[in-house]
């Protein structure tokens, strides 16, 4: 099987789905994306296959979402992918990818749905 997440280091959430990935066998594609974010194109389809809408997909949490407004609901999904392709550390995480399928692995347990 073969299974990429979307991951940040410095979040716990996205370490534990780490582990949990590996303690079933697999060693992912790791994509550090707050580095080396998807390509816009990438991120539409990981939120639309997730089954989320892009506010779901945006992490609400931290001081960059306040600063630039992001919790007005007029914002169309538009400008929220604008807002995530210009400071990816917007883009909710993990996001992990499998033959079964792609979650927002919040909370880290979700993985098992597609391990």
């Amino acid at each position: 099987m073969r299974i990429t997440i979307y991951h940040n280091t410095a979040c716990g959430t996205s370490r534990k789905t780490l582990e949990a990935i590996r303690a079933s066998g697999v060693e992912p594609q790791i994509i550090d994306y707050v580095q080396q974010p998807p390509t816009r194109a990438v991120l539409e389809q990981l939120i639309r296959s997730a089954g989320l809408s892009v506010r779901q997909a945006m992490r609400n949490k931290g001081e960059l979402y306040e600063q630039l407004g992001l919790a007005d609901s007029s914002l169309s999904d538009a400008a929220l992918l604008d807002a995530m392709m210009a400071h990816p550390i917007l883009i909710e995480r993990p996001f992990v990818v499998s033959d079964k399928g792609v979650r927002l692995c919040r909370p880290s347990e979700r993985v098992q749905e597609i391990l």
